[in-house]
């Protein structure tokens, strides 16, 4: 039997049943006159022999390799895992493998990461852009998932409209005076998001909005953000644009004894996977990762496939792919950190 981990050629697989390597090729390819009673034979000696499709070959053959690239900020932040996997979902059902690559939230090595998968030869890119960075023609076709006011972006969740959606809830529990905390305001989708709540806010409303990281380069990276002294102030509701600030704000705000939901209510975005499991459970915002990732690869495979559909396979696409849709709606999930305010007036 052949090793599995370097697989067989089609020459081993003809040998053994008696065939030309051609037949063979028809067979696994589905190409040619090969009746099924002997394609499923070729299909099954193949299998035990361990043959692996060779990239190099299929490439000579279509012009593609069938590997798409996939280029995240942070693959430490637990939303990004998620999006890998409906990513690599959406392209397996396609009938594309995915390599990942991790730019750690610096520009200079998301070049890199980028470079690299297209020295590897996949036949295109999708990539979570770091944050403020645009994506140029880089020579392969690219789905950009960023937020609709992106330039380039290919498809994303609509933040303005996610923002919009969350103050709106919290006006109904009757909040009036809102602390909109974001972390990094370079963030495209940050900045959608807190965008989408001002939007929302009522005449005799108010928000502030507060940057994580600018607060941290006066008071040092963990630095208590001042939500207490934000209560005293009048403020109810604590609006964050990702869980992870939105869990930080519930902790100090607990620690200072100050009740969630009973006196102020927390809310975040992402809903993590943890966002549920959380004491109290968070009111998030849900975006449909599995929908954004579908038009993604497929406004990206149809560029790919269009692009070598005939005899001359040499890539003339390139830079980023459109979608039909540009954005997906996002889904309110309300749970235990959202209440009216102590004597409040409902609206």
């Amino acid at each position: 039997m052949a090793n599995p981990r370097t697989g067989s050629n089609l020459s081993q697989i003809a040998a053994t049943l008696g065939v030309s390597a051609a037949t063979v090729s028809n067979a696994l390819s589905g190409k040619g006159r090969v009746s099924t009673e002997l394609a499923e034979k070729i299909r099954v000696t193949a299998a035990e022999l361990g043959y692996t499709p060779s990239l190099t070959g299929r490439a000579l053959r279509t012009g593609r390799t069938g590997v798409l690239g996939l280029v995240l900020p942070n693959i430490a932040n637990p939303l990004f895992p998620q999006i890998a996997q409906a990513i690599e979902h959406a392209a397996s059902h396609a009938g594309y493998g995915v390599l990942i690559a991790d730019s750690r939230g610096d520009v200079a090595l998301q070049t890199d990461a980028i470079n690299r998968l297209i020295e590897r030869d996949v036949d295109g890119i999708v990539i979570v852009p770091r944050l403020g960075t645009r994506i140029a023609d880089i020579g392969c076709p690219v789905a950009v998932i960023d937020s609709p006011s992106t330039p380039g972006n290919t498809v994303s969740a609509d933040h303005w409209q996610g923002g919009q959606t969350v103050i709106e809830h919290l006006i109904s529990l009757g909040h009036r005076k809102f602390l909109l905390i974001g972390n990094n305001p370079a963030s495209n989708v940050q900045n959608d998001r807190i965008g989408g709540m001002k939007s929302r806010i009522p005449a005799d409303g108010v928000a502030d909005v507060f940057w994580i990281e600018k607060h941290e380069q006066i008071h040092g990276k963990g630095s208590l953000l001042g939500l207490k002294e934000q209560v005293e102030n009048g403020f109810t509701a604590f609006a964050a644009v990702s869980d992870l600030p939105a869990l930080r704000a519930l902790m100090e705000l607990q620690r200072a004894g100050i009740g969630v939901p009973e006196h102020v209510s927390v809310t975040g975005f992402d809903d993590l996977v943890w966002s549920s499991v959380v004491t109290p459970g968070l009111t998030t915002v849900r975006m449909d990762m599995a929908e954004i990732a579908d038009i993604a690869i497929a406004a990206l495979v149809r560029v790919i496939e269009a692009d070598t559909s005939g005899s001359d396979v040499a890539r003339t696409v390139t830079g980023t792919v459109a979608a039909e849709r540009s954005s997906v709606p996002m889904k309110l999930v309300v749970r235990q950190t959202s209440a009216p305010p102590a004597n409040a007036h409902i609206a």
